[in-house]
């Protein structure tokens, strides 16, 4: 693992995990809205939202490291124009910005669904334009090899969609699973559960009693058929991205082995060791093998107990960030400036 861009490592994988689950989620919301009721969407998609403000925070915040002194991550905003780093560092404040306003007016309900639903794509767009900077800044510098092709901004990409299908997974099964520990017996159509005592005020003024008592409501069949569909499309993108990454390396091995620059050899070097067969390795494990047993576990019979599923979409999105991580770290490993051997 390169330690020395572990920070970068954390937030661009990071980011881009955030940008695809608010992709994802935003696709499935518009799904849902066109087959089904605007609360059972929101019951699958709305919790789901709230993840992703923390960790993007947490991968805005390990960027800053990158600088040695974090008072310099101002000085980005003077290059909007010309820099590559300074666009990526406006859209990830901007999509961050944005998709704290949008679960914020999710959470009181703040107007009419489609106006939301407009600041959702507007939000998912300004993720886009952050994964675009975001591979710019690589695939622009013409004197590293490595970098200077199309294979960077695809595998930012489909990093983006595969780790966001896969969170995505994951936080819809474990809601369930959440869910379901309130008795069947208690099943049915969605109710609040109700209270022996009455709440404090300051948690009816802010919408936190209504919202976690529509969270925690047990699971309906009707909102698990809607989530095994999810699942079973979500995990088919996963395994059919991965296996374009797969492809990519091809080609880019390719590419580095006819470069004509000496440079482009030694970073082929680092898409050959054990380190390299292992990220694979771990891909096609998590997003073929295990993606491919929660393609088949997820089915009607298993809401009584989710538990199972919950862990092995777990073990497959645990599986598929890990081998990213390494992949990212790959990506720096082979970073080799034409003329210098």
């Amino acid at each position: 693992m390169n330690l020395h861009e572990l920070p970068m490592i954390i937030f661009t994988v990071v980011a881009q995990l955030c940008v695809g689950m608010f992709l994802v989620l935003g696709a499935i919301q518009l799904w849902l809205t066109a087959t089904t009721d605007e609360r059972t969407t929101d019951r699958l998609t709305t919790p789901i939202l709230y993840v992703i403000g923390p960790v993007m925070v947490f991968g805005l915040v390990a960027s800053m490291f990158h600088m040695n002194d974090v008072t310099h991550t101002l000085n980005v905003f003077r290059h909007v124009g010309s820099s590559w780093l300074s666009r990526e560092i406006v859209f990830g404040v901007g999509f961050a910005g944005l998709g704290f306003l949008f679960a914020l007016l999710q959470w009181f309900r703040v107007g009419p669904a489609k106006a939301r639903i407009a600041l959702g794509m507007v939000t998912g767009l300004v993720g886009i334009g952050l994964v675009w900077s975001m591979s710019m800044i690589y695939s622009s510098l013409v004197t590293v090899p490595a970098w200077n092709t199309w294979v960077v901004p695809f595998q930012f990409f489909a990093t983006t969609l595969m780790l966001g299908a896969a969170a995505v997974v994951v936080s819809l099964v474990a809601m369930t699973a959440i869910r379901q520990r309130t008795p069947a017996t208690e099943r049915g159509p969605v109710a609040v559960p109700s209270r022996t005592t009455t709440p404090p005020a300051w948690q009816t003024r802010l919408g936190i009693d209504r919202n976690l008592a529509e969270i925690h409501a047990p699971a309906t069949d009707k909102e698990w058929k809607l989530t095994t569909q999810i699942v079973k499309a979500c995990m088919a993108l996963v395994a059919l991205v991965a296996v374009g990454i797969l492809i990519s390396y091809v080609a880019h091995v390719q590419h580095l082995a006819t470069h004509p620059e000496p440079a482009a050899a030694i970073s082929a070097a680092a898409f050959s060791g054990a380190f390299f067969w292992m990220r694979l390795v771990l891909l096609g494990l998590g997003a073929v093998g295990v993606g491919f047993a929660a393609f088949k576990y997820a089915s009607s019979a298993t809401l009584e107990k989710p538990a199972t599923l919950t862990w092995v979409v777990s073990a497959a999105f645990v599986l598929i960030l890990a081998a990213e991580f390494m992949g990212r770290s790959l990506h720096y490993d082979s970073m080799q400036l034409i003329g210098i051997g």
